[in-house]
C-alpha cells in the first residue's frame, strides 16, 4: 500500500490507458476534487481524499476494475476485508482509525458520484464504517509538570526568542487552541478587555471565539512589546507569533519546538 507521504507528489490517479475514459477513474476523481474546491473544502482535505481514493483506486485496477460504475457493494467489503487483514512494514495491522480514513473518503465520492448521475446507484451508501476505540490521552500534565515546561524557555535570550516561546506556550495552554489555529493567529484577533481570541478559519473552516487567561495575555503583551518587532518583515500580515526567519511558524515546527521544551523538562 502507498505510504501517507506520498500523497504530496500528485500522481495521477488511474493508469494511464483508461485516463482520458470520461467513465473512468481520473477524468471522475478529478471532477470529484474539482467539485470539493468549489464547494469551499479546503485544500488539504481535498488532497488528503484524492489520496486515500487513489489507494482504492490501485487496488481495484490490480483486479481489473478500471471504472467507478464496476464497483458493488461487496467489492467495498472486500476492500474492508483487505485493509484489516494488511500488515505495516513493522507487520502490525492497521489501526481502527486508519482504516476509516481509507473508507471516508470513498463514501463521499460514490456518493457524489450517484447523485450526479455518474454511476446508477451509490454502493458505499451502507458500507459500516469500524467503530474507534475512545481513550483518554496516556498522560495528562499536571500543573507542577506545565509549569516545569514553561520555565525552560530562556527569558534571557538576546534575540527575545524564549520570550515568544513563552507566550506560545501560555497561549497553548490557556486556550487548548489547535497548533494550525496558533500558527495563524492575528495580533487583532486578540480581545484584551474581554480577555477573549477570535479564530478564524479553524476546524471545519468555522471562526469562533475562545476565552484566554490574563497571565497568557500578559505574556504576550510582553512578546509584543519586546521582541515581535524585531521579528517583522514588511509587508506585515499582522500574524502573531513569527519564526527567527521572519515568517509564520509552519504545524510542524510548533510540534517540534514544544517537543524540544518537554523533552527538556
Amino acid at each position: 500500500m502507498p505510504r501517507k507521504g506520498s500523497q504530496h507528489e500528485r500522481k495521477p490517479i488511474g493508469d494511464a490507458q483508461h485516463r482520458q475514459n470520461p467513465h473512468g477513474w481520473h477524468v471522475m476523481s478529478e471532477a470529484f476534487c474539482e467539485w470539493m474546491g468549489v464547494q469551499n473544502y479546503s485544500p488539504r482535505t481535498v488532497e488528503n481524499r484524492r489520496s486515500y481514493l487513489r489507494y482504492f483506486v490501485e487496488w481495484a485496477q490490480e483486479r481489473g476494475l478500471h471504472q467507478p460504475m464496476e464497483i458493488t457493494k461487496a467489492i467495498l467489503e472486500r476492500y474492508q476485508r483487505y485493509l484489516f487483514h494488511y500488515r505495516k512494514r513493522d507487520g502490525l495491522p492497521m489501526s481502527a482509525r486508519s482504516m476509516m480514513v481509507r473508507l471516508v473518503p470513498l463514501r463521499a465520492f460514490f456518493k457524489w458520484a450517484a447523485r450526479n448521475n455518474r454511476i446508477l446507484y451509490n454502493p458505499a451508501s451502507e458500507i459500516d464504517l469500524p467503530r474507534l476505540e475512545k481513550r483518554l490521552p496516556k498522560h495528562i500534565l499536571n500543573v507542577s509538570e506545565v509549569e516545569t515546561i514553561m520555565a525552560q524557555c530562556p527569558l534571557a535570550d538576546p534575540g527575545g526568542l524564549g520570550l515568544r516561546d513563552r507566550a506560545m506556550l501560555e497561549t497553548f495552554y490557556s486556550t487548548g487552541m489547535r497548533r494550525s489555529e496558533l500558527a495563524h493567529l492575528k495580533s487583532l484577533d486578540l480581545d484584551y478587555e474581554r480577555g477573549t481570541l477570535m479564530v478564524r478559519q479553524g476546524k471545519g473552516r468555522k471562526d469562533r471565539m475562545i476565552p484566554i487567561g490574563e497571565r497568557a495575555l500578559a505574556w504576550i503583551r510582553r512578546y509584543l512589546d519586546e521582541v515581535r518587532s524585531g521579528l517583522v518583515r514588511e509587508p506585515d500580515d499582522g500574524t502573531l507569533f513569527l519564526t527567527n526567519l521572519f515568517e509564520p511558524f509552519s504545524p510542524g515546527r510548533l510540534t517540534q519546538l514544544v517537543r524540544d521544551y518537554i523533552d527538556a523538562a
